[in-house]
């Protein structure tokens, strides 16, 4: 048995396209585009990849970019007052900004002042009240990715059990959420998890956000589950390598001959959280401006 790959590529390209045909009908609605306000704040290398990457991405869409790249000695106040101002502006529909922030600057204070309709990352503490709650709001881009594949591949969720291996703010605890709302049986597993492997051998669904490289292998794995790998770790380089291969949470090698799917790093969910971020800039634009359009 060797399981099916999940392209989360091309899914993300799909959904990409949908959100962009979907933008334009907004635009037309509505007399403006939708608008995705990025904030950045020093000069770290990854960060500044990930934001030119949000930006032509959201253009690409047919929305209104906004970017604000800020220097690393940024007073705490001026930050503070920067996202405050893009709360109040009509023009700026999502909010995100780019962590992790420099040091010094109190990252919880920041992401707590973000309006929550404009929350498009979906980290303020009512963004995850709502999900928990089960009432409309704006979903963590990643969670939401994952979710997304494992329906594609699935189907109807209902009943599946469901291990979730990582109980982060970003991915674990969200994920778990959206997956009992699709009416999952869940366990949340930690570091802390007695025979983690006997816990994750039971589950229908694995999805590993642990943060650990090849960590879960084949022998955790239920034949024929569904495995989704949030995971992206660089290995030390190896001979005559100038840097080492990615590889996540999950032993891709060993799991896919026991899985029934499993997504791939890179190219599983990784491509999924900037077309989520999309989707929900999106979603979050009709909201505030009262237009209707079709489920993305």
């Amino acid at each position: 048995m060797t399981a099916a790959v999940i392209d989360g590529k091309a899914f993300a390209a799909g959904l990409r396209a949908r959100v962009g045909e979907q933008a334009r009908a907004f635009e037309a609605a509505a007399g403006r585009k939708a608008g995705l306000a990025v904030v950045l704040v020093g000069e770290d290398p990854a960060s500044q990849v990930y934001v030119r990457s949000k930006g032509k991405a959201t253009l690409e869409a047919g929305m209104a970019s906004f970017e604000h790249k800020l220097p690393a000695d940024t007073a705490q106040a001026d930050l503070l007052a920067l996202v405050a101002k893009l709360n109040a502006d009509d023009a700026v529909d999502g909010i995100l900004v780019q962590l992790p922030l420099p040091s010094g600057l109190d990252e919880k204070t920041v992401i707590d002042l973000i309006d929550p309709d404009k929350d498009v990352d979906g980290l303020t503490p009512l963004s995850a009240g709502r999900l928990a709650s089960g009432l409309p709001g704006l979903v963590p881009c990643t969670p939401l990715g994952c979710l997304m594949l494992a329906r594609d591949r699935l189907g109807d969720l209902t009943g599946k059990e469901a291990v979730v291996i990582g109980r982060s703010v970003l991915v674990g605890k969200p994920v778990a959420q959206l997956l009992l709302a699709e009416n999952c049986t869940v366990t949340i597993a930690h570091s802390r998890t007695r025979d983690l492997a006997q816990v994750v051998r039971r589950a229908d669904i694995v999805i590993a956000a642990v943060g650990r490289a090849e960590m879960v292998t084949g022998g955790w794995i239920k034949p024929g589950a569904c495995v989704i790998d949030v995971g992206i770790n660089r290995l030390p380089p190896g001979e005559g390598e100038a840097k080492g291969r990615l590889v996540g949470d999950v032993d891709f090698a060993s799991a896919s001959a026991v899985a029934g799917s499993i997504t791939p790093v890179p190219g599983g969910v990784g491509p999924m959280t900037i077309a989520c971020l999309l989707r929900n800039t999106l979603v979050a634009a009709r909201r505030r401006a009262g237009v209707r359009g079709e489920e993305i």
